[in-house]
């Protein structure tokens, strides 16, 4: 079996597995296993009762993976993330009690609600994969994903992500409504028993993190890194925009579409791998002009507009060479 084969079909059985509790949202949990494989984290910004929480446990259960929620409030401390060091009265001495972060799923829900000490020691965290607390610094288990969710509805007493925080996370997500078949399948699966409770693992974390390092042999065409920098740099020239995607934005881009052509079985990178990510991994890092702002313009219509205007490579320069 081909590292691609392999990714594909382990891709395939945690979607699977996923799609057992969540219905109807197939896009939203292939995004969210690109950026586990582009070992990347997960701001997603929706209103509450959508499953957020729902999807997080559901993809820690399908790896095997350890995970925790903290639930972000105004008076959450750094070290109620990190953990602390407690004296023990029998050994007189220290020992460390680990922090919710030592999880290799977390779930930081509702982040915008505690200030920003607090979030800075998670994005400290999520960027080094790592936590030191009283000067000694203990690893974070791999594989490793933060799931953070916003209210973009609710903004009274919160904290919003600066920029230069929002610009750590490697996706912005959205979950949204179900549809009304979909709704209607959800109520009929969860009438008798919570199908969460009956999921079981499909594969190990040591697996992931080992198909973690395969993506990145994913071919990507001189043609289309062109063509990702010219979605990227056509971010910063667009007079709609007065801050435009980071090369942190374009690195992004390039891994998770790495990471999405290998998912969907293949080992190069073509344009309908890199387009379905643009908003998903940009939208988050830009800012609207005043202008635009005024006539309500929204950022994933200007990042459809970059997508529509931007010349796609053609097919000949996609594969690999022989």
């Amino acid at each position: 079996m081909t590292d691609i084969s392999r990714i594909q079909l382990t891709a395939n059985a945690i979607q699977c597995n996923i799609e057992k509790v969540i219905v109807g949202k197939p896009q939203t949990i292939e995004l969210l296993l690109a950026a586990l494989l582009t070992q990347g984290h997960v701001l997603i910004e929706d209103v509450p009762g959508l499953g957020k929480t729902m999807l997080a446990k559901s993809l820690a259960k399908s790896l095997g993976c350890s995970f925790q929620r903290v639930q972000f409030t105004p008076d959450l401390l750094p070290s109620d993330i990190t953990g602390v060091n407690v004296f023990n009265q029998k050994s007189s001495d220290f020992e460390f009690r680990a922090g919710p972060i030592m999880a290799q799923i977390v779930l930081a829900d509702e982040i915008n609600r505690a200030g920003p000490r607090t979030q800075s020691a998670l994005l400290e965290a999520m960027e080094e994969r790592q936590v030191t607390v009283d000067g000694v610094t203990r690893s974070i288990p791999l594989p490793f994903l933060v799931i953070a969710t916003q209210n973009p509805i609710e903004l009274e007493g919160t904290f919003p992500l600066p920029e230069a925080q929002l610009d750590r996370f490697l996706m912005r997500l959205s979950i949204g409504y179900p549809e009304l078949e979909d709704e209607r399948e959800v109520l009929r699966r969860f009438r008798e028993v919570d199908p969460l409770t009956e999921l079981k693992p499909v594969v190990s974390g040591e697996e992931i993190v080992a198909l973690m390092a395969m993506c990145r042999s994913v071919y990507v065409s001189p043609a289309i890194e062109t063509y990702i920098l010219g979605l990227v740099r056509a971010t910063r020239e667009n007079a709609a925009l007065s801050l435009g995607a980071s090369p942190r934005g374009s690195l992004a881009l390039y891994h998770t579409a790495q990471a999405l052509a290998a998912i969907r079985g293949r080992s190069f990178v073509v344009p309908d791998d890199v387009q379905p990510l643009v908003i998903p991994t940009l939208a988050h890092r830009l800012i609207l002009s005043s202008q635009s702002r005024l006539h309500g313009k929204a950022l994933s219509a200007v990042l459809r507009e970059v997508i529509e205007h931007v010349p796609v490579p053609v097919e000949e320069s996609w594969s690999e060479p022989v």
